[in-house]
């Protein structure tokens, strides 16, 4: 057994999680799980230098004097812990920390606050999770164990200790990766700005067609919300996530990092409709505001735009301390009927666009044109419907840019949807989104585009869909800072959309920040494994991290065709497999040498193949290839870089 280290030391505790549950439910069984959990993490620490030093139950504090070996030891007994077949009707999950620090060993124990520290960061974790500070991540970060990376969590503050810290968490493949957010407070800046996710209302009328409108009213409720400044709404996609779960408010808080929910209910009964909600304070579980509305159909949206009034003016109330005074009531009612702009007044056409803007986010051509049959359809139940437009126009204009669509008619089409939406609506800022995707994907005007996109922002700074396109132009404009900034702020409003951790992990990957981008991808991965798009970029970014073996993986696992052979094409080059390179390539030429000039660009230019790459460059300019626009930040580009073509070619896209 090692000898108690000293000094600098890294400390590893692990607990079972839910054991007394465990203990209660199944005691027999819990007393032979617990010999195999003990003999795995006492042959697993001891394995790698560590020292036992206490036990109290099923809890394990162990002491190691080189961080590296504490983490070893942590990855090898999740690994047993995970591979171990368990009694039936007992599943151990073990969440371990990981602390580094200067103590005192006296009389076989350690003091210090490194200990409180470690001991608090267990208890923010989940079995199966292996949480790391700051200290042990700098101190064991150039050693650490083979495929092994520490994938950033955020500053989280600790219960009871004054300052908040990084936060990592050890991931392997072999490991679970996804876990809900941590059991800890929320962030300071956070607690000064009420936040809210609202839940879809509940149909209490048992028929598919009330679904669809307590949908519609929880969305359309959504969206007013988030349009409000100093307000920070958690996005649909998440806020829907729980969708008939059965999850306490206060967990649902944790998830999406809001101190406050708005649920409700909806039942509707020929014209008449009764809408109950109610907003709850996380922390306590207690209600804020609640109301019933007993009205006619003809009244909804007086009945959605009261609760909006309300929320806006109980969470002021509540969270700030601000008067509710005559004064305060009209300022709000002004924003809120600022921020409803563009809605629909079918209940049935916004049903439609609801559907419409998430098979957009599949991104596979079955699944978009579906989506544009569903917009077009809800306009023309509601001509007046001016976010409808604004959507039809985004479905047309990613038709157009992927190629599934003639490039010059899709776009066409887009920008008079988006035309028609801002004569409807002029400060609806998804109009504004979807002409900016023609100004810049099309027409190549940059400075249109970027004004568009900036005055979309202005509009709804805490619209998720809309931080994302700004970001995008932002990064495009080489402002990777601040484009990653707006996209991390994305995907805190939307932490459970596997689209908005996507474009986290895309302009990751243009600004070489790779970590960072295989962590989005590993993200929008666990959340949806179908998902097009995101494997590529995995494999991209494994291959420029060196990992050839997981890139081929990462590659062959993309599941639309087209990008799938642009992977392999690429991965197959990089493992010296010409080949089958070779074959890759010849194939994505003939079967979408029309539609993907400037991926194909991108290969040969990887390739070395500095002819053929300009030659395909010049071939996406003439088919206005919207990837074009990215060539200037694009990593693949930069065999290009030196040769007189590149500037001139800068020059003619009006990007030099």
């Amino acid at each position: 057994m090692a000898s108690p280290p000293t000094g600098t030391v890294t400390f590893l505790f692990t607990d079972i999680e839910g054991s007394s549950r465990l203990w209660e439910a199944q005691p027999a069984a819990m007393r032979t799980a617990l010999a195999h959990h003990d003999a795995h993490l006492r042959r697993a620490i001891e394995s790698h230098g560590g020292h036992v030093f206490k036990t109290v139950g099923d809890a394990f504090c162990a002491a190691f004097a080189a961080a590296p070996d504490a983490l070893s030891a942590a990855l090898d007994a999740q690994k047993a812990l995970g591979a171990e077949r368990w009694p039936d009707g007992v599943a151990i999950h073990v969440r371990m920390a990981l602390n580094s620090g200067a103590v005192e060993h006296r009389d076989g124990d350690y003091f210090g606050p490194p200990l409180n520290r470690v001991a608090r960061l267990l208890a923010a974790g989940h079995g199966g999770q292996t949480l790391v500070t700051a200290s042990t991540h700098d101190l064991a970060r150039d050693h650490l164990p083979p495929a092994v990376e520490m994938q950033a969590l955020g500053v989280h503050a600790l219960k009871d200790l004054p300052r908040a810290e990084p936060v990592f968490q050890l991931c392997h493949p072999a490991l679970k990766q996804l876990f809900p957010p941590l059991r800890t407070a929320i962030e300071a800046h956070d607690r000064q700005t009420p936040s809210i996710a609202v839940l879809p209302f509940v149909n209490m009328s048992k028929d598919e067609e009330n679904e669809y409108f307590a949908d519609g009213l929880s969305e359309e409720l959504l969206n007013v919300l988030a349009k409000i400044k100093g307000l920070r709404v958690a996005s649909r996609t998440s806020a829907f996530f729980f969708k008939g779960k059965d999850v306490d408010i206060p967990t649902v808080a944790r998830k999406l990092n809001v101190a406050t929910v708005l649920e409700g209910s909806v039942r509707k009964s020929g014209p008449r409709v009764r809408v109950t909600a109610q907003l709850i304070e996380a922390a306590s579980d207690s209600h804020l505001w609640t109301e019933t509305y007993d009205r006619t159909l003809d009244d909804i949206f007086v009945v959605q735009d009261d609760i909006a009034q309300s929320v806006v003016k109980e969470l002021r109330s509540a969270l700030l301390g601000e008067a509710i005074d005559a004064k305060a009531s009209a300022d709000v009612k002004a924003e809120v009927a600022a921020a409803s702009t563009g809605r629909a007044d079918d209940p049935e056409a916004f049903r439609l666009y609801l559907q419409g803007r998430f098979l957009y986010e599949r991104m596979t051509a079955e699944s978009v044109a579906h989506g544009v049959e569903l917009m077009r359809a809800a306009v023309e139940r509601d001509p007046t419907f001016a976010l409808g437009w604004a959507g039809l126009s985004a479905g047309y204009g990613v038709e157009a840019g992927y190629g599934w669509a003639p490039v010059h008619e899709g776009y066409a089409r887009s920008r008079a949807a988006a035309e028609r939406a801002l004569a409807l609506a002029p400060d609806l800022a998804e109009a504004h989104v979807a002409l900016a995707s023609v100004l810049a994907s099309h027409d190549w005007n940059w400075p249109g585009a970027e004004a568009a996109l900036r005055r979309a922002y202005e509009l709804a700074p805490g619209n998720a869909m809309v931080i994302r396109h700004f970001a995008s132009e932002q990064a495009n404009l080489g402002n990777f800072d601040e484009a990653l900034r707006l996209l991390k702020r994305a995907t805190e409003l939307d932490p459970l959309s596997p689209a908005a951790w996507r474009s986290l992990a895309v302009r990751s990957f243009h600004a070489r920040r790779y970590d960072d981008g295989a962590e989005a991808s590993r993200k929008a991965i666990a959340l949806d494994p179908s998902l097009g798009l995101v494997h590529l970029f995995l494999a991209v970014m494994r291959w420029k991290q060196g990992r050839l073996d997981e890139a081929l993986a990462e590659a062959r696992a993309e599941r639309l065709e087209e990008w799938r052979t642009m992977g392999l094409a690429l991965v197959h080059y990089a493992r010296g497999e010409a080949r089958e390179a070779r074959e890759a390539l010849d194939h994505l030429i003939a079967r979408y040498g029309d539609t993907m000039a400037y991926q194909i660009a991108i290969v040969c230019s990887e390739r070395g193949d500095v002819d053929e790459a300009f030659g395909w460059l010049e071939r996406a300019y003439d088919t206005r290839d919207p990837g074009t626009r990215m060539c200037v930040i694009d990593p693949s580009f930069d065999r290009l870089r030196g040769d007189p073509r590149w500037a001139a070619f800068l020059r003619k896209m009006k990007l030099a």
